[in-house]
């Protein structure tokens, strides 16, 4: 009998579905000579301090460094304290049975690095020797399913990638459990203040610009606007140079032609520079720009679209979401045309489909070497059904984002006129000489960007044109703005760095904070923990936030390049670097922030005295990240 695992029961069942299996018995289901089980999702975590002798929260443990990690069933909380889940401990004995019985186990978890280190922590908690096979697959459609138990692979093909998830887990574990007791005791234990080694610099982030713009003291500066006459037709063109003082400012004004006096040679034009502007597509979504996008158009947490995504890939609609690549291969390319195809008859992108039928495909998010263990969010051309609202909406954006992918550059005119009138004034236009990939979704906000720099008259160097009205502009210097989910997720990709190249931005992914299937985790413990909040869809830092961040904002925990370090070194791990130097490297790490969190709990006591507490009953969390 072989034995196939699955990672969730829907993905059990409809695997057996797929191989005509149907004898349900408890905890799995038989039938063409395999057995289908699960896991639900984490049944197995590394074991907590007390399982290594730590009892009670002192300081003289402090660092907890277990020579060798242990696993622990799941707990749940109960009137009698923490328990080990008896769903769980069932699970795990039904899957021992099988395991035993089988002459072959066949991976199916996802096929990611969580969904590696789930099987491999059941495979070693129940001392397995069995040998197994890897089902690696992007698409839970039916034929993706069969082609990927035709092309199993071997188990240790993805050793690597359980080596980088474990010791993910293992850092995750060091750095939040001895950051978290450190300065909860140091602080007096007045309650539980959890950091991590990913949550604490990113709140670091949210609270440095919170303050950033509190502090903000806006600084009133002074421009001058004149109206230019082409033949009837008017356009704007705005002072060079800014004024802080505003006499200066009313100075210049007054030595630009009086324009009631009718005199017709007010402006003279200096220049005129006309040049085609291309912007090119942009790339196939990954987990985090789907996020960065949902929750732009409409205001969908990050959480919310994993979740939605997670559904309309199990529904068999969409590849693999949890993918950090935004490019596909060559081969994957073969079957886009077909994609395209049966999106003809969708309501909303059927005519821009027929299009480009017509034209050779924009290739630029195609290349085989950019792509990870999975390749770009794609449509599957499965047809949906009867999807809710939300769910529409988040395939929509998968569907559109391809057909912007593989669609012609937007072709634009810029224009800049130099004028002169005392001063040097530029007008600045811009027309739209083709939509190309931005006519997919009729990109109105693109529209609304251009109101203030319309299409501008055909003028000539030398002209001279009448002023017909001229104004001195009060402005103010404006801070940052907070950070929403978009923004934050996208400054996640580089570790805070403001980066708006998408290519650049991209390249960077394995030195940013957390991945892209951890980051929603993240901003949803940040708010569980009572550290931050969503106002209206701002993440705004609570009184305790920002407390925790005024003691911690100095310290190694806090910043975020360093933890992009980390997140490069794992990275480098799932491509077969040394586990014995990082791990000896994150033991030093450990040590030092510790050390550091044990001084500074006064001044956090004091701090605390007047923040919100947290609800009854909080945890320290150890999943990853």
């Amino acid at each position: 009998m072989k034995i196939v695992i699955a990672e969730k029961p829907s993905v059990g069942r409809e695997l057996a579905k797929v191989f005509g299996a149907t004898t349900k018995k408890d905890g799995y289901i038989e039938g063409k000579g395999y057995s289908f089980t699960w896991a639900f999702g984490h049944l197995l975590q590394l074991a907590p301090p007390q399982d290594y002798g730590f009892i009670g929260w002192r300081r003289q443990h402090l660092p907890m460094l277990p020579k060798k990690f242990k696993l622990a069933i799941r707990k749940i909380k109960t009137k009698d304290g923490m328990v080990e889940d008896p769903g769980v401990r069932k699970q795990l004995d039904i899957i021992k049975k099988l395991f035993d019985e089988a002459e072959e186990i066949i991976v199916a978890t996802d096929a990611g690095r969580e969904g590696e280190l789930i099987f491999r922590y059941i495979y070693y908690f129940l001392k397995c020797k069995k040998p197994f096979r890897r089902l690696w697959i992007s698409s839970q459609t039916d034929e993706a399913i069969k082609e990927g138990f035709r092309n199993l692979k071997p188990g240790t093909e993805y050793d690597t990638l359980f080596n980088s998830a474990h010791m993910r887990s293992e850092s995750d574990w060091l750095v939040g459990m001895n950051a978290t007791q450190a300065l909860s005791i140091s602080a007096g234990n007045r309650s539980v203040l959890s950091l991590g080694r990913v949550q604490t610099p990113t709140l670091a982030m949210i609270c440095s610009r919170f303050l950033e713009i509190k502090n903000f003291v806006p600084q009133a500066y002074y421009q001058l606007a004149i109206q230019v006459d082409k033949d009837g037709q008017l356009f704007r063109a705005m002072s060079v140079n800014n004024f802080d003082k505003k006499e200066d400012a009313e100075e210049l004004l007054a030595k630009i032609e009086d324009v009631a006096s009718g005199f017709t040679n007010g402006a003279k034009i200096i220049s005129v520079e006309a040049k085609p502007r291309k912007e090119p597509p942009p790339l196939l979504h990954d987990l985090s720009s789907l996020q960065q996008e949902a929750n732009k158009r409409k205001g969908y947490t990050a959480d919310q679209t994993l979740s939605l995504l997670q559904g309309l890939y199990e529904s068999k609609l969409v590849t693999y979401p949890r993918t950090g690549s935004r490019y596909i291969g060559d081969d994957v390319f073969a079957g886009v045309p077909t994609l395209i195809d049966k999106l003809k008859s969708h309501k909303d992108f059927g005519r821009q489909a027929e299009f480009l039928q017509s034209i050779p495909l924009n290739k630029r998010s195609v290349n085989a070497k950019k792509v990870t263990d999975h390749h770009a969010i794609l449509p599957t051309g499965e047809v949906p059904y009867h999807l809710g609202s939300d769910q529409q909406a988040v395939y929509d954006m998968v569907v559109g984002r391809m057909l912007e992918a593989f669609h012609q550059e937007c072709v634009k005119e810029i224009t800049k006129i130099s004028v002169e009138s005392g001063s040097l004034f530029i007008a600045n236009g811009t027309v739209i000489r083709s939509a190309g990939w931005r006519s997919v979704f009729n990109e109105s906000d693109e529209e609304k960007k251009d109101e203030d720099n319309p299409a501008l008259p055909k003028v000539k160097k030398g002209e001279e044109l009448p002023i017909t009205n001229k104004a001195l502009l009060e402005k103010q210097t404006k801070p940052k703005p907070m950070y929403n989910e978009a923004s934050l997720l996208k400054a996640l990709e580089t570790s805070g760095k403001d980066i708006e190249d998408e290519e650049l931005r991209y390249a960077m992914k394995d030195s940013g904070l957390g991945t892209p299937a951890t980051r929603a985790s993240i901003i949803e413990t940040l708010i569980n923990r009572e550290y931050i909040s969503r106002e209206k869809r701002n993440l705004v830092p609570t009184t305790k936030g920002l407390a925790v961040y005024d003691v911690v904002k100095d310290q190694k925990i806090a910043q975020a390049e360093l933890t992009g370090q980390w997140e490069k070194r794992l990275e480098e791990i799932r491509s077969g670097a040394s586990v014995v130097d990082f791990k000896a490297e994150i033991a030093e790490y450990t040590t030092a922030i510790t050390n550091e969190l044990l001084l500074s709990g006064n001044t956090l006591a004091a701090k605390l005295a007047s923040a919100p507490q947290p609800t009854a009953g909080a945890v320290v969390e150890t999943k990853a990240d």
